[in-house]
């Protein structure tokens, strides 16, 4: 028997210790072999592999929940399901994590060396690397664990070297001077993902530049003075009638002794600042375009290093000269770094009178998303993948179907990057990664090969010949890129490549499109002449209830584990301002988590969380995730929990008639019981297609109303009086107690996918009852619907019966009549099939509309003061005389109208004042706005119900 209370943490553990010892994630678990690639009796789904140093957020909940419950609806229907588990070694963030380690201790990686570092950090990744994969169990991700991959393990080390060696040989992959994201913090290139730009204060200064010709001076604007030192040209709109007469002329560049000329490009736009642009091209990317489209230029060509100049050092300052460059940038500046150069610029201009003007502006400042520093383009030696011969077969794919993106709508989204996509930038100045594997001679000749001992002998080297490996590592999504094929064995041939390559359906964020999930599909179609997957799923962000973007700054982040097992206010609080360096933001933070969560954050259970996220789940938009939906769908849990207690409860130890024909004297079904199988085929129904469509709130929505509504509210309601009735035939009782035990345990396989603890726990009580062996639910049949079981008439029947049992209880709650009072009904206008309805569900109506009596009434008949209900053309007349005082009833109601409507004026009031407005935080207001809908509501209920009274009153009176 199930325990009395529901307890979520308790069994949601014990399950999934259970689930995992007993091997169920495993591909072969109760399904048959497959062939090749994961198509109709194969399933995989690759995770989307979680840094290594990270924990589990909502996103990642949010997305898990998605592809677990994907997977578990495809393991029970008999398919050979791999979910691959796996994290990424996300180079910079866990150097990062390891380096902070370093500096309690005094030192640096610099002060182990290399070797020693790397060796540091696998002992890290060994000590403290687990905590996602273990959030991930507590979220119940039925993951193939056994075969769990790591983006740096030995077998995906050879797959990236492989591919890079490749690349190589086909003139794919190169070394060039680049302009790259630069993070002078952590002294590296990074990718435009981990670059965040927001929106901040700042500075425009207006520069004057004086003309050679001696004719005055060209006014340019910028945020960065500092990096004047390295332009190379003013650019002004051809089209640009003011300048038009100076194109070709030159400037003589403030600070130096280098004189700039002044060219014509479209890059100038004549409605920005003064229309003159300065062009910095080793500084600015748009500046580098410019120079691109110009660099032949006489004027330009012949600047030192042809005007692309770099004025920083990789920590962004003011680098030195040179041997060969002279006096190129000023000794004064040599040196500092770029802000307080930027003051003694700024000092220097103004006492030179060439600084115009100075003024606030907002602008988006680039930040490195680990470092925090402010990230500059900066020109720089990197290895790149030629990417335009691989981007047009991933383009292709997806024009002609191969590739199809839920929702269709993202599929423009990819287009417009893959068909302007530029050259990939792959190596970073980083310990922790994929070494690069090219080796250097003194000479500065590169050799790459798949090992140093590949390389000597390919080219005859001799072993005491100087090699030097690259110091640099590669980006990781390059070893990303390979995941869909290099967690399964590539480049062996290996029977779990065979039987899952290639994937079903990728699950992802549409943050990713270009970083991951392009570079997967350019590189699956080169490596493995096929796609990675056949969809790509793009899910939206979670956002707090107010639609707002969760960040720690912001104090409004959840924690998906605290929502499971909850946490108390006191180590919240701690938590939300835990490392927060500015005080007052620690503070508001701390006061917020207070105001929002005075008792902390009870614990919901897994199954709460999922089912919340999966109702949120509509196709392709954030979600907005509210702490009133989690508790709502724990209370659905709970209500599922006792639901099967009365199945339980009234069927173990009983006849269930499992045996019986189903018709006859063995079982009689009545039409409750026909009913809910009915209901029970459509949601079954509703729940396949809205799973194969991706509609995972669909799915949350036909099982929620099912089992709360049909299930819960009617069917255990209505199978009492046959369960109850002592004079009822054994043959009906054992018709409702097969039909709650089959109903029950069908429903808890469909839900499964959603909510696996709770169906689980349940199901092992339940299968001995229905006649189900098995060992687990993850491995039973999906339900799919038995047409044989439709039945309209039945759902046409009972749905009368719901419907004049609501009759009487709206008339009860309106009139505030007792609910267990019995009440005489009378019926007028009653057809024969009400009449016929009538003496067929008699039984149900007494019990669940307690009535005391049921008369039909002749069409002549005297109709006393009623209260009316209607069922199609039937009016429910129930008899007023007796059953209320109604000026007592009106004077009560006249009290709750005056204290509610005296209650709204002192809300309406406070939103009507305007110093309230300005100065409550926005959810304060909508909380006071809230309770004016609410009361409002209540109000217009209170008065219909007294004008009803009254109504009655005239009518007796008549």
């Amino acid at each position: 028997m199930l325990d009395k209370n529901y307890d979520p943490r308790t069994l949601e553990k014990t399950w999934y210790r259970t689930w995992e010892d007993q091997g169920y994630f495993a591909p072969t678990a109760g399904a048959p072999s497959v062939g090749p690639g994961a198509g109709a009796s194969g399933y995989c789904i690759m995770i989307p592999p979680p840094n290594v140093t990270g924990s589990l957020h909502m996103g990642h909940a949010f997305q898990d929940t998605i592809m677990d419950a994907l997977i578990r609806y495809h393991r029970m229907q008999g398919k050979s399901t791999l979910w691959q588990a796996g994290t990424d070694h996300a180079g910079i963030a866990t150097q990062m994590v390891v380096e902070r380690l370093l500096e309690a201790e005094g030192k640096t990686r610099h002060d182990l060396g290399r070797d020693a570092f790397t060796h540091r950090v696998w002992a890290w990744k060994a000590e403290s690397g687990g905590t996602i994969t273990r959030q991930l169990r507590r979220l119940g991700a039925s993951l193939d664990w056994e075969h769990e991959r790591f983006t740096l393990d030995e077998g995906l080390s050879g797959a990236v070297r492989e591919v890079f060696v490749r690349l190589f040989e086909e003139g794919l992959i190169y070394r060039g001077k680049r302009l790259v994201n630069w993070d002078p913090v952590l002294h590296t290139a990074v990718s435009d993902l981990e670059v965040l730009s927001e929106e901040e204060n700042g500075h425009l200064w207006d520069l004057r530049y004086p003309l050679t010709n001696g004719q005055g001076h060209m006014v340019v604007s910028t945020t960065r003075p500092e990096t004047m030192l390295g332009d190379c040209a003013v650019a002004v709109n051809p089209q640009d009638e003011r300048y038009r007469h100076l194109i070709g002329e030159f400037v003589q560049l403030p600070l130096t002794s280098r004189r700039i000329p002044i060219i014509a490009d479209v890059h100038a736009d004549p409605e920005l600042g003064t229309g003159c642009v300065k062009i910095t091209p080793a500084h600015d990317f748009n500046d580098h375009e410019v120079w691109l489209r110009h660099r032949d230029e006489t004027a330009i060509a012949e600047q030192p290093h042809g005007g692309l100049i770099n004025i920083f050092t990789p920590d962004a300052s003011i680098r030195a000269n040179l041997p060969e460059e002279g006096e190129l940038i000023p000794t004064a500046y040599i040196g500092l770094d770029r802000y307080v150069a930027r003051q003694r610029i700024l000092t220097d201009l103004t006492d030179l009178d060439l600084l115009a003007q100075t003024q606030e502006h907002r602008l988006q400042q680039p930040r490195g998303d680990r470092s925090g520093a402010v990230i500059e383009p900066y020109l720089t030696d990197q290895w790149y993948v030629k990417i335009k011969p691989l981007a047009d077969p991933a383009i292709a794919a997806v024009e002609d179907g191969r590739i199809r993106f839920v929702p269709d709508n993202w599929k423009n989204t990819y287009f417009e990057w893959m068909r302007n996509i530029q050259d990939w930038c792959i190596s970073r100045q980083i310990w922790w990664g994929h070494r690069i594997p090219a080796w250097y001679d003194r000479e500065g000749n590169v050799y790459v090969g798949r090992s140093e001992q590949e390389v000597r002998e390919r080219h005859g080297l001799a072993p005491d010949f100087p090699l030097e490996q690259d110091p640099d590592v590669l980006d990781t999504w390059f070893s990303s890129a390979l995941w869909p094929f290099s967690t399964l064995g590539w480049p062996e041939q290996t029977p779990r490549l065979e039987a899952f390559y290639p994937t079903s359906v990728l699950v992802t964020g549409f943050d990713i499109i270009f970083f991951w999930v392009a570079r997967m599909i350019m590189l699956g179609l080169k490596f493995m002449g096929d796609v990675p997957f056949d969809e790509v799923y793009i899910h939206g962000l979670v956002r707090d209830t107010h639609g707002e973007k969760m960040s720690k700054s912001k104090g409004n982040v959840l924690d998906p584990i605290d929502l499971i097992d909850g946490i108390e206010l006191e180590s919240l609080v701690e938590k939300r301002t835990q490392g927060m360096m500015q005080p007052h933001l620690a503070e508001k933070i701390a006061d917020l988590t207070r105001r929002d969560y005075p008792q902390g954050i009870p614990g919901f259970g897994a199954d709460a969380l999922r089912f919340t996220f999966a109702a949120l789940a509509s196709t392709g938009r954030d979600i907005k995730f509210d702490l009133g939906r989690i508790e709502g769908y724990r209370n659905f849990c709970n209500k599922l929990w006792n639901a099967a207690r009365y199945v339980l409860m009234n069927t173990q130890g009983e006849d269930c008639g499992l045996t019986g024909s189903g018709t006859g004297d063995d079982i009689r079904l009545s039409a409750a019981d026909g009913w809910i199988r009915s209901r029970l085929q459509g949601t079954i129904t509703a729940v396949n297609d809205a799973l194969r469509g991706y509609r995972f709130d669909h799915a949350a929505q036909a099982i929620y109303d099912f089992t709360w509504n049909a299930f819960c509210d009617w069917y255990l309601e209505l199978s009492k009086p046959v369960l109850t009735d002592a004079q009822a035939a054994p043959a009906a009782k054992r018709g409702t107690r097969r039909t709650l035990v089959q109903t029950l345990e069908t429903l808890l396989r469909l839900a499964h996918p959603l909510i696996p603890f709770i169906t689980e726990a349940i199901w092992q009580q339940v299968k001995p009852l229905a006649g189900i062996k098995g060992d687990t639910i993850m491995l039973a049949p999906f339900p799919s619907a038995d047409p044989d079981l439709m039945d309209p008439d039945a759902e046409s029947e009972l749905g009368w019966v719901m419907q004049f049992v609501l009759g009487v209880r709206r008339i009860r709650g309106e009139m505030d009549i007792a609910p267990g009072r019995p009440l005489p009904i009378l019926l007028q206008n009653a057809s024969d099939q009400d009449l016929a309805r009538l003496a067929a569900n008699r039984k149900y109506l007494d019990a669940l509309a307690r009535t005391q009596s049921i008369q039909a009434l002749s069409p002549t008949a005297q109709v006393p003061e009623s209260a009316i209900a209607l069922v199609g053309e039937m009016k429910i007349l129930i008899p007023m005389a007796g059953l209320i005082d109604q000026q007592a009833e009106l004077k009560r109601l006249a009290k709750a109208i005056g204290r509610l409507e005296a209650d709204l004026e002192r809300t309406q009031k406070k939103l009507a004042n305007p110093n309230f407005i300005d100065k409550a935080p926005p959810a304060v207001v909508q909380k006071e706005r809230d309770k004016v809908a609410e009361q409002q509501t209540a109000l217009a209920k209170l008065q219909e119900q007294a004008e009803k009274i009254r109504a009655l009153a005239l009518f007796g009176s008549g």
